[in-house]
């Protein structure tokens, strides 16, 4: 098991939730799939063969929970959650592209926000959401 696995199955654990198996391979499978956004549903795939029969609800519930304790972020795309591994901290205050076919997100060293703030002077901004779609190099010179 990972430190990502380890360390957030103890702080749910110190939270009063019980530690399972099928939680910490939830948590597993985004720690391998290496900064990919992931749809409950691929998740729901993907547990397929050790969990045969794993409702989409619970996979969807779980993952809610581990966005909710900061484990996973989550974005929506055209309606969908997709969800992937939280970045580390110490990278800071950042946003993405996202790769609408493979799903691998790439950080972006800017915040539309350090512009966009000062447009509204006076208001009070409580949250941002912002995200770049499109298709990554690889993909798209595998699309030609």
């Amino acid at each position: 098991m990972t430190n990502f696995v380890t360390e957030s199955m103890d702080e749910l654990k110190e939270a009063g939730y019980k530690y399972t198996q099928r939680r910490a391979d939830l948590l597993a499978a985004f720690d391998q799939a290496e900064g990919q956004y992931l749809t409950a549903k691929e998740v729901q795939q993907a547990m397929e063969d050790k969990y045969p029969g794993m409702s989409f609800d619970t996979i969807y519930r779980n993952l809610k929970l581990f966005s909710d304790f900061h484990f996973l972020e989550e974005t929506d795309v055209n309606g969908e959650m997709l969800f992937r591994k939280h970045c580390d901290p110490e990278i800071g205050h950042h946003h993405h592209f996202i790769c609408e076919n493979c799903g691998r997100a790439f950080p972006l060293e800017m915040c539309p926000l350090d512009f966009f703030s000062n447009q509204v002077p006076g208001a009070e901004i409580h949250s941002h959401d912002f995200k770049i779609m499109g298709l990554c190099a690889e993909c798209s010179k595998q699309k030609k």
